[in-house]
């Protein structure tokens, strides 16, 4: 079953309800206690933090070997992606990125080690909120064009996502492993389901899933609003506009000591990865 969506708009889009939070409310709530409240929630920053915007990031970090990904432009695709690195200036320069109609292209690269570019990218200070450099956290800049989609998944660690440039659509929902029917553990694929699109969804054939998904949350992430999104929350994303440009900080919590299943995931695909040579977010040396 195949449902449409709308591609714009603020509020929850369907299912739970997000809740929103200010920027004040959040540094009064504290980072910590949103993690174990352990539920999505969206804050809006400050309006005065305005960060460096497209131009200002080619200008600044163009000379930076940065991570592209390559995968055909099929939301059922079942293969990895490819990776080589390039110069951050040719994916904003080389139109083939945008336009070839076979692939989705994006851009990720952790800059953890260079707090100054993180900071001037964001228009304030990330380390005092996020903690970022310490063993194991990121802090990623993601870039990628209209329509780019990301397979339902979910993550090790505690995530932190800001949108800084173009709109980035979510489907969130809630901790689980056999009810999202992982693909081979074994390959690598085990925080992944056998239904990439969450809005497509086979439900004789995925029937737990399916009832999982009621509970699910839905969201349009507009520049100037973080998405807080729980380790071991499954969750995909899809880029709405010409270009998108996000931050997201990931950040080790011991929660995940209470979802066994995420850590043995992790510390198997961390092994996975380190063996088969696969991409593996390591941080990025910034050229000067």
């Amino acid at each position: 079953m195949t449902t449409a969506h709308p591609v714009s708009g603020r509020e929850s889009l369907g299912g739970v309800p997000v809740p929103r939070l200010s920027f004040d409310e959040f540094m009064a709530f504290g980072r910590e206690a949103l993690i174990r409240a352990d539920v999505p929630v969206v804050i809006t920053l400050p309006k005065g933090a305005h960060g460096l915007g497209r131009e200002g990031v080619a200008e600044r970090l163009g000379n930076m070997a940065v991570t592209l990904f390559t995968e055909p432009s099929n939301k059922q695709n079942s293969e990895r992606w490819t990776t080589k690195d390039i110069q951050l200036r040719e994916f904003f320069e080389d139109e083939r990125y945008l336009t070839d109609p076979g692939t989705w292209n994006r851009i990720v690269s952790n800059i953890r080690n260079s707090p100054a570019d993180v900071d001037a990218i964001l228009g304030f200070d990330a380390g005092k909120l996020f903690d970022y450099r310490r063993t194991m956290n990121a802090a990623n800049l993601w870039i990628s064009h209209q329509g780019v989609f990301t397979q339902s998944h979910f993550d090790e660690l505690e995530n932190f996502n800001i949108a800084l440039e173009g709109r980035k659509r979510f489907v969130l929902a809630p901790p689980g492993f056999w009810e999202y029917y992982p693909r081979s553990v074994q390959k690598g694929f085990g925080d992944k389901s056998q239904c990439p699109d969450f809005d497509d969804v086979d439900r004789r054939r995925y029937p737990r899933l399916a009832a999982k998904l009621a509970e699910r949350r839905e969201l349009i992430l507009e520049p100037g609003e973080m998405l807080y999104l729980p380790l071991g929350w499954w969750h995909q994303a899809e880029s709405l506009d010409e270009m998108n440009i996000n931050m997201n900080f990931w950040l080790r919590d011991a929660k995940i000591l209470r979802r066994p299943y995420v850590l043995g995931v992790a510390l198997y695909t961390a092994a996975y990865r380190k063996v088969k040579g696969v991409y593996n977010y390591q941080p990025t040396e910034v050229a000067s």
